[in-house]
């Protein structure tokens, strides 16, 4: 859930994509090196306006499929421990591709308050394989470790996938399996990075789950009000960074200028025309 996370009404998530880690292909900074780096984006999120951050591994490319080993999950906590430390907001953390249970080790051992969790529930198939459903393995981790303050904030028909196998099972009825599944946010996105998703689809999550729906890509200042009335939150990363390009860094006015935006309709309680 949101409530009592969040200070505000349909919060803002900043994406910090870490720089890549040790041990992947394009790793070329140490540790200290890259928690310094997400630290000072933390600080420009925060002061811009977002209301929490989300920290992923989105330089490691390509991704290994459905884990990743013992030094991406240190290195990431000590670097989100760093961002939680500076941002003072509640920040979760999702590790590609599919690394779910390594997200949840990472955020209880860096104190974060959540992760976002691909293929929780059914199966797709991504640029790296079959990746296949993880919710009663990684809750089972949770409880194990005393991770219960931990939530799972979980994609349904996730971007830059395949779905044919699960052609039969709609996005609503997806978003209620994760409900069924003990999840405790649905995140609806686009088809790739920086895509907007369709308002239909964000309207049919709703009407087949009770958990907040959280938007997971392609919002911007001058689309978010067609959003806003059917959405609980967003969790935006391209769009704040120089150019609109995820790889690239973070650019205050552009936090600036969608958190202003986003406090204008908590302010006017717009709601858009269906």
């Amino acid at each position: 859930m949101t409530e009592g996370l969040f200070q505000n009404h349909k919060p803002i998530v900043g994406v910090i994509h870490v720089g890549a880690l040790p041990g992947t292909p394009a790793s070329t900074l140490g540790v200290d090196a890259l928690a310094e780096l997400a630290a000072r984006e933390a600080a420009l999120y925060r002061d811009g306006g977002v209301d929490g951050l989300m920290v992923e591994n989105m330089h490691d490319v390509p991704y290994l499929r459905g884990s990743v080993g013992p030094e991406v999950v240190a290195a990431l906590a000590v670097v989100a421990r760093a961002v939680k430390a500076e941002a003072r907001l509640p920040v979760g953390v999702q590790i590609l591709a599919g690394a779910n249970v390594e997200a949840m080790a990472v955020a209880h051992a860096a104190g974060l308050d959540y992760v976002r969790a691909e293929a929780y529930t059914f199966a797709h198939v991504a640029d790296e394989g079959l990746i296949e459903s993880s919710a009663a393995e990684l809750l089972r981790f949770r409880r194990r470790i005393g991770a219960d303050g931990v939530r799972v904030w979980a994609d349904v028909k996730k971007k830059h996938s395949s779905h044919a196998i699960t052609a039969d099972v709609s996005l609503g009825e997806t978003a209620a399996a994760v409900e069924f599944m003990r999840g405790d946010a649905v995140v609806v996105s686009g088809g790739a990075t920086g895509e907007p998703p369709r308002v239909a689809d964000v309207r049919e999550a709703k009407s087949h789950c009770r958990l907040p729906v959280l938007l997971g890509s392609g919002i911007t200042p001058e689309n978010v009000a067609e959003f806003y009335e059917a959405a609980d939150g967003f969790i935006v990363g391209s769009y704040f960074k120089e150019g609109g390009f995820w790889a690239n860094a973070v650019e205050r006015a552009r936090v600036e200028r969608l958190s202003e935006a986003v406090h204008a309709l908590r302010e006017r309680g717009v709601r858009p025309p269906r």
